[in-house]
């Protein structure tokens, strides 16, 4: 195995990680693995992908803050293969250190990034460039009746989205998301949330 295909680089909270691609440029253009699950399981953790998701949204939009309650929790590996996007990932499990706190990553199609959001965290990005393509690997299916999720806007959370709120584009479902303090959470420091797979 090529032990330098992927760099995993540590954020302020642990497990959240950002990985970065070894790029091979040329005259013709690039080339990088964008994902080596024998890599990923040895440098991050094992963790079974099963569902790919891809957007596109124009500048300004917000999505966010969302999660899966258990048993459909789920881990995210997402990366910007067009444009710029500002994605954010904050610690929802009760009784962990960095309850509440976030970390926030620029993810661009130049740099190549991605951004390993572990189960028990509510995902978000907003899209810094005139649009965005957005894709995300989870390790567990959509469960329509698990839908979590947290306002956004939520002035606790001190989330600096990057676009100013006159130009912010928002869905009144993401609009109707309770703050933190009042949204469900079964998420807890002390559960392994990988041992319950539905």
């Amino acid at each position: 195995m090529n032990s330098t295909a992927m760099e995993v680089i540590k954020t302020d909270i642990p497990d959240v990680l950002i990985i970065e691609p070894r790029v091979f440029c040329d005259s013709r253009g690039y080339f990088f693995e964008s994902f080596s699950q024998r890599e990923f399981d040895e440098k991050v953790m094992p963790v079974r992908f099963v569902q790919d998701n891809e957007s596109m949204s124009r500048r300004g939009v917000i999505r966010g803050l969302h999660y899966q309650r258990m048993p459909y929790s789920q881990s995210k590996l997402v990366r910007c293969v067009k444009g710029s996007v500002l994605d954010v990932a904050v610690d929802i499990r009760k009784g962990s250190p960095t309850f509440g706190r976030h970390v926030a990553v620029e993810l661009t199609e130049e740099n190549h990034r991605q951004l390993f959001i572990p189960r028990g965290f509510a995902h978000g990005f907003a899209v810094l460039s005139e649009y965005a393509v957005f894709q995300y690997k989870c390790d567990s299916f959509y469960s329509p009746q698990h839908d979590g999720g947290i306002q956004l806007r939520d002035g606790e959370l001190g989330i600096d989205w990057r676009i100013p709120s006159g130009e912010a584009v928002l869905s009144e479902k993401d609009l109707g998301y309770p703050c933190l303090r009042d949204a469900i959470i079964d998420f807890d420091i002390n559960d392994n949330l990988y041992q319950q797979m539905p």
